[in-house]
């Protein structure tokens, strides 16, 4: 029954790229390449036909053609285990088709052009908006200042108000503390999906979100930070308690201990060190993250960056990009070096 899955999910693997390579050759190489149609259009029939012929092909591939399939070699290991060097296999050779075939559609979906990069027009506006940047506007140092403070406050009142929460999520997010117990096994289950969604979600977004519940500020920008360091937190805190040592908490368990005994004195002496280095490590991040999202109304430098780029106040822009460097940079320095006094 294992080995059955293990098969379909190969397969299933082969004919998505397959199908994926079946759309890119059609509306691609065909459609804009040879027919030279402007502007591509797409119909869900298209896709179900490029699925079909991506079927089709991986099941060629799969079946008959093992040694070349991208399927196998991911989920059987006989098919990488070979003496062959591994440029000569054939499903590099295959993964190669498709890697080059992705490649071009990337160039051709992203209008890479090199000729609007040269232009003179273009080089002279480049020109003209570096010297701009290279050469900042001093008369509004205080209320960047102000802002580059600001934005320093609300990364770290997110990273505050989001530890405690982080922390105790993370010991029902770990396998290894759940997994004598169906309802902490479920509980573990529904957590884990529902950290990786708000994870998966920027702070950008939630910034949005936020602005539109509190409204423009600093308020929706920490908001923002705090969502998303309690879900990255929990993550990095539930799998640091996943690679602790058992011996110890088996060890204080024998003493007959109660189960929160058992966690306090067997499982929080070993994470501590390494929680408060996450935790540093998250400041950090929540700094750089603060410059952008005000981009969206979340408060701080970044807010006064989009309004003198929206006036297309370059020189001011300059100052701004300078100071949040700054800050990057001091933020950076300073987390690594508590980091290491922890260590």
């Amino acid at each position: 029954m294992k080995k059955n899955f293990i098969l379909f999910k190969g397969l299933f693997l082969e004919t998505l790229i397959w199908s994926h390579s079946a759309l890119i050759l059609k509306k691609v190489f065909y459609e804009k390449f040879i027919l030279d149609i402007r502007y591509l259009t797409f119909n869900w029939n298209e896709g179900i036909t490029c699925i079909l012929f991506g079927f089709l092909a991986a099941s060629i591939v799969y079946f008959i053609f093992p040694k070349a399939s991208i399927g196998r070699a991911v989920y059987f290991k006989i098919f990488r285990s070979t003496e062959m060097d591994f440029f000569s296999r054939p499903y590099f050779f295959n993964g190669l088709f498709h890697f080059i075939l992705t490649l071009i559609t990337s160039l051709y979906i992203s209008q890479v052009s090199l000729r609007e990069f040269f232009s003179r027009e273009g080089l002279q506006g480049a020109q003209r908006i570096f010297w701009s940047l290279a050469t900042p506007n001093f008369a509004i140092i205080n209320e960047t200042i102000f802002s580059a403070i600001e934005t320093i406050y609300i990364a770290f009142l997110a990273t505050i108000l989001s530890i405690p929460i982080a922390f105790f999520l993370s010991f029902f997010a770990s396998r290894n503390l759940v997994k004598n117990s169906l309802f902490f096994r479920i509980t573990y289950s529904f957590l884990r999906l529902f950290l990786n969604l708000s994870r998966s979600v920027e702070p950008l977004i939630w910034a949005i979100i936020f602005s539109v519940w509190v409204g423009i500020g600093p308020f929706s920008g920490m908001l923002a930070l705090w969502v998303h360091s309690i879900a990255s937190l929990a993550k990095l805190y539930s799998e640091q308690i996943e690679a602790i040592d058992e011996g110890l908490v088996e060890a204080v368990a024998a003493t007959g201990a109660h189960p929160i005994q058992i966690i306090w004195f067997g499982v929080v002496p070993q994470i501590v060190i390494p929680f408060m280095s996450f935790t540093i490590y998250r400041w950090d991040i929540n700094v750089r993250m603060a410059t952008i999202i005000g981009l969206v109304g979340g408060g701080g430098i970044g807010t006064l960056l989009m309004q003198y780029q929206g006036m297309a106040m370059w020189n001011e822009v300059g100052l701004l990009v300078l100071v949040i460097a700054l800050i990057v940079w001091f933020m950076d320095f300073l987390s690594s070096k508590i980091r290491e006094a922890i260590k």
